[in-house]
């Protein structure tokens, strides 16, 4: 009998227990809440499979650099750590650096894990905001001590703790006092991720300590930042879009054209998928290089 591999002897694995599923879709799609996975152990998510996986990515889709610092980061500040890759995953215990791998569902192996994830929370997902589409899994790599800055994304996604420890704090996504409607803008026009912090902010958090097999859920453009703890962490964040996240997005990119013009912007609803009008609009103006 031929022997497994360790990845096809992971198939069987679950990454979401029952009641998990269960927290999950209670809070889903406008709440965080913290839930429990079964991949702590899996094999493709060791240090040395994320470091060989890192050096065979294209460079286009990893990004790294010191780990420690400010909440308010501009992007063009962030400093580099003055190593390779490949060096920075292997000794992360103590060069105080972050790394992330983007879009790791490019290869065949992680998709297959990510594919398993997604598949124990599509029935969820599909009744609640429609079908998953645009699939994706980012692995992160910190050092003891790191923070990733105060940031938003535009998908679904869960966080994963796989190694380590952090505590990733979680603001709400429809708060114009942490996120003006131009910064919302701004970001679904190709703007950065990161955002302006001022320390009264703090306030309107909500802290998610993760140890390994914790995980959290994040709303789509839930702003957040992470504080990793004394040990080096690993996390994998598996994320979609929906037809709201999509309709949200195109939303505001019609706000967007239509303050340049100076005329009156629309309402983004709880449930802009329901804006079939205004994202009509949208869509032809775009058509039309408006």
């Amino acid at each position: 009998m031929t022997a497994q591999s360790p990845i096809e002897a992971r198939n069987d694995a679950r990454a979401f227990s029952d009641s998990a599923r269960v927290a999950f879709g209670a809070a889903y799609p406008d709440r965080p809440v913290k839930l429990t996975h079964g991949l702590a152990d899996h094999p493709l998510l060791t240090l040395e499979a994320l470091a060989a996986l890192a050096e065979r990515m294209p460079v286009e889709n990893v990004e790294y650099n010191l780990g420690r610092l400010p909440l308010g980061l501009r992007p063009e500040d962030t400093p580099t750590n003055g190593l390779t890759l490949g060096e920075t995953i292997r000794t992360i215990d103590t060069n105080g650096s972050w790394a992330v791998l983007k879009n790791v569902e490019r290869d065949d192996a992680y998709r297959a894990l990510l594919d398993m994830a997604l598949a124990e929370l599509e029935p969820i997902v599909a009744r609640k905001t429609g079908p998953m589409v645009h699939r994706e899994a980012f692995i992160f790599l910190s050092s003891p001590g790191s923070v990733t800055p105060f940031h938003m994304d535009p998908e679904h996604n869960i966080l994963l703790q796989i190694r380590g420890a952090k505590e990733m704090t979680v603001f709400p996504a429809d708060d114009e006092q942490l996120v003006s409607a131009e910064q919302s803008e701004a970001f679904h026009a190709g703007g950065h991720r990161n955002l302006p912090w001022r320390d009264d902010f703090l306030r309107h958090g909500t802290p998610f300590s993760l140890t390994r097999g914790e995980a959290v859920h994040v709303p789509v453009k839930a702003p957040h930042f992470v504080k990793n703890g004394d040990a080096v962490s690993i996390s994998l964040s598996v994320t979609w879009r929906s037809e709201r996240s999509v309709a949200e997005g195109e939303l505001h990119s019609l706000n967007a054209l239509l303050r340049r013009r100076g005329l009156p912007i629309a309402r983004v609803s709880a449930k802009p998928e329901s804006q079939s009008v205004q994202r009509l609009v949208y869509r032809i103006m775009r058509k039309l290089g408006a």
